[in-house]
């Protein structure tokens, strides 16, 4: 068998091997160990063989192939030369030999540090394999030092292969590592590594099978891509591809309970995923558009009024041509009719009033705040919108603005954060109706007129409206809010 047929054949069974293990992953779709780098390393270092001669100093180099199975074992394939020495300076039994070999060998490698799980990536690698193969060499020989060598024949001969060695990780590419090789041959060949075979009786030198030695200083580059692969599993912590499944899925939950426009729709549904602040929406996050008209709502000044076929809005929502006739809608002047016919009806005037009477007693409705929060909602402009037609409509009323909280705070902030609602909802009929301040009246009631007993209730966080009688006077701010910051009224 030739050096070249040696290293074939051992490089086509560790090939083969490794097919099998890629098969194996790929029909096992719940196989977890990730892909991982090949190993490709060289060395060279001090060879020599412990036979029937005394043993000279040697040298020989080295090429592997390693590719992991799982984080414990792996396969390794070896071909390995050199060149071997010995001398017998005795007198009457003089010997010498020069042999020149070259080995092929698998080994399957176990990593004794494996178990260790204190570190993502290991630090070292101590290992142990063992291997089989075969042995092609030729011995030089002579009994004479007077004499040349003579020339020996090529033998090749299967052996079995221990070792152990430890490596040292330089970077994810590269570590670099000393290992021991023992070779033992089997069959007649294997005490004729040293080309002498000095007999098996009581006297014979020869006790055992020659054994060749090659310890060697290696360095060893990982091969593959290292955006889809990882170091050799030798090297990482079997741990660490859970840990990082974990912290994916962590970072995915949060991700998908992450409200990043604060709307009250996670991202992970909401499909207009930045709405402006406060903006009401749909359990989709969809910016609310109640009346079809394209302008959402908290840009409609009339929210609920959908246009008829024809009609068109403003950026407003207001309708810009109202279509006349059956169906067309009511007219401002016929809404001031209905209002007063049923003022009269339910006899909700004063009748000594030299105008008709002023309004004595009004259903209003009342508008809710977030928790500790003192801003009108966009939801509310309709809401405010209708009281300030109202008032236009009627140019005698005033209102009595009442402000309240729920009991859940301290009853100073309380008072401020009722006082504050109170005149938000002032400010925002002064701004942007137009309604005169000396026409609203603020009160603020704090947690005192509670409507839920329970104390957390939206219901109990609103501002109420009334018509204002003749003796009520706004009262002055509650402690915390200087008199400065109210209109004086």
């Amino acid at each position: 068998m030739t050096k070249s047929n040696t290293l074939l054949l051992a490089v086509a069974l560790f090939l083969g091997v490794m097919g099998s293990l890629q098969a194996q992953k790929q029909k096992n779709s719940s196989f977890a160990t990730p892909k991982d780098m090949f190993e490709v390393g060289v060395g060279g270092g001090y060879l020599f063989v412990s036979g029937d001669v005394t043993q000279q100093p040697g040298f020989g180099g080295s090429f592997h192939v390693r590719k992991s199975i799982d984080y414990l074992f792996s396969l390794r394939v070896d071909g390995m030369y050199g060149k071997a020495s010995g001398e017998n300076n005795d007198i009457n039994n003089y010997a010498a030999f020069e042999t020149s070999l070259f080995s092929g060998t698998i080994f399957g490698v176990i990593s004794a540090n494996s178990m260790r799980w204190n570190q993502s990536v290991r630090k070292f690698n101590l290992y142990g394999m063992a291997g089989v193969g075969a042995t092609q060499f030729k011995a030089d020989t002579r009994q004479d030092d007077k004499r040349p060598f003579g020339k020996g024949k090529a033998q090749t001969m299967p052996h079995f292969t221990g070792g152990a060695g430890v490596s040292f990780r330089l970077s994810p590419r590269v570590n670099v590592g000393i290992e021991h090789q023992a070779h033992i041959g089997f069959g007649n060949q294997s005490d004729l590594v040293d080309g002498f075979n000095f007999g098996s009786g009581p006297t014979s030198r020869s006790l055992f099978r020659d054994v060749i030695n090659y310890t060697a200083v290696q360095i060893n580059v990982n091969i593959g891509n290292t955006s889809t692969h990882s170091e050799p599993l030798y090297w990482v912590n079997p741990l660490d591809a859970v840990m990082n499944d974990l912290s994916k899925i962590k970072d995915q939950q949060q991700l998908a309970l992450e409200d990043s426009d604060a709307d009250g729709v996670i991202d992970a549904i909401d499909q207009e995923p930045n709405t402006p602040p406060d903006v009401p929406v749909d359990t989709k996050g969809r910016t609310l558009d109640s009346d079809r008209d394209g302008v959402p709502d908290y840009k409609d000044r009339e929210p609920y009024f959908p246009p008829r076929p024809g009609e068109r809005v403003n950026e407003e929502g207001v309708v810009v041509n109202p279509v006349a006739g059956p169906g067309g809608g009511v007219s401002e002047s016929r809404v001031r009719e209905i209002i007063a016919e049923e003022l009269q009806n339910y006899q909700l005037r004063d009748e000594g009033s030299a105008s008709g009477g002023s309004v004595t007693e009004w259903f209003l409705p009342m508008i809710h705040f977030g928790i500790s929060s003192s801003t009108v909602k966009y939801s509310d402009y309709g809401t405010l919108a209708s009281i300030a037609r109202m008032m236009k409509g009627n140019p005698n009323i005033r209102l009595v603005v009442s402000g309240h909280t729920d009991s859940t705070g301290e009853v100073p902030s309380n008072n401020v954060l009722s006082y504050n609602r109170a005149k938000a909802v002032i400010d925002h009929l002064v701004n942007n109706h137009g309604i005169g301040r000396g026409r609203l009246v603020l009160e603020w009631k704090g947690q005192d007129q509670l409507l839920v007993p329970s104390g957390s209730s939206y219901m109990n966080r609103r501002v109420e409206f009334r018509v204002a009688q003749p003796d009520d006077v706004e009262m002055d701010p509650p402690a915390g809010v200087s008199k400065s910051s109210g209109d004086g009224y």
